[in-house]
């Protein structure tokens, strides 16, 4: 079973001379790619001097991470497919749990690690922690992350489990589901592309897992901030496109009551005196209704699968209700 793992960079050469060597150390068996997002430093020559053995994919635009990895994965044949952020450190013998369940289940389609955190390696990450759950109105968690709670690591998730979505951040997916499903939404540019392939391929029957076996450090933020206002637009967008075309049931009652619940994100915002984090969710709304018909033509043409959430709402479970554990939710 031969793996790729593709790094997708823009302008990030720092990263890539950090985090890189780690890569290369622990992954003999991998073909290392350098996936380029049409960079404008030198990030290109560097890896050509510093790093010869590594294959670089030149993407002609900046796609963000969709498209990127549309566009370079379009070239290669190998039968997993590894997709990483340049600014994550893996460790020893990382791939060999991730290779011996895809060896083990044939229809384990996408794979995440655990991810923890680079800057505090005794806490999960944001992006990922210990796998992906999503309620019915759309709102992604984690287990080890709700919200902005992040969890301590005390192997209260060392498991192989199923999961609904993994990790963008590290995240194998078999080749031949990519082709099946593909590939990303190109749409998204970035930010919840990977909830969207995952919710597609649980439809199609699937299987997402995590696997703590595998451990990987990932900075998170490196490129965007988790507060940024373009992040908060592209989350909120994406969010409500990928649970248009997705969430099985009546989607316009789905959608009214994301509409009171993203407002009362709004309000909040506001009485914080974040002026521009209200804008970019109401940026989100009105780029999202602008293209509503043609979300609705996707949705017509994708299958829909009952049972996908666990939780009918983690926003009220956590704001209201203060559940703010994977463990308190599944209480709840």
């Amino acid at each position: 079973m031969k793996i790729a793992i593709v790094i997708l960079n823009w302008n990030g050469k720092a990263l890539l001379q950090q985090f890189l060597p780690s890569i290369l150390t622990y992954s003999k068996n991998a073909i290392i790619y350098v996936a380029d997002n049409a960079s404008t430093d030198d990030s290109i020559e560097f890896i050509s001097s510093k790093f010869p053995q590594v294959q670089i994919i030149k993407n002609k635009i900046n796609g963000g991470y969709a498209k990127g990895y549309n566009d370079a994965l379009k070239h290669l044949n190998e039968d997993i497919y590894c997709l990483i952020n340049s600014d994550i450190e893996v460790t020893k013998h990382w791939l060999l749990p991730i290779l011996k369940t895809f060896k083990a289940e044939d229809n384990t389609a996408i794979i995440q690690p655990k991810i923890l955190d680079y800057q505090k390696k005794t806490h999960f990450e944001y992006a990922g922690a210990a796998g992906g759950f999503i309620d019915k109105y759309g709102y992604p968690f984690c287990r080890g992350r709700i919200f902005n709670t992040v969890e301590a690591d005390t192997q209260q998730y060392n498991d192989t489990s199923k999961i609904f979505w993994a990790s963008g951040a590290c995240f194998f997916i078999r080749r031949d589901v990519f082709k099946i499903l593909h590939g990303f939404d190109d749409s998204f540019f970035a930010h919840m592309e990977e909830i969207d392939l995952c919710w597609r391929a649980f439809n199609l029957g699937y299987t997402s897992k995590y696997v703590s076996a595998s451990v990987v450090y990932h900075v998170g933020g490196a490129t965007l901030s988790p507060t940024h206002p373009k992040k908060i637009f592209l989350n909120f967008r994406n969010s409500l496109v990928t649970l248009t075309k997705n969430a099985s049931g009546n989607i316009f009652v789905l959608l009214v009551v994301r509409l009171i619940l993203d407002g009362v994100a709004g309000i909040r915002f506001l009485f914080k005196l974040q002026f521009a984090h209200l804008i970019a969710i109401l940026k989100a709304h009105i780029s999202f209704y602008m293209r509503i018909p043609k979300i609705l033509k996707l949705r017509r043409a994708l299958p829909q699968k009952t049972n996908y959430y666990k939780i009918k709402s983690v926003v009220w479970a956590y704001f209201v209700n203060s559940k703010k554990h994977f463990s308190d939710l599944m209480r709840f």
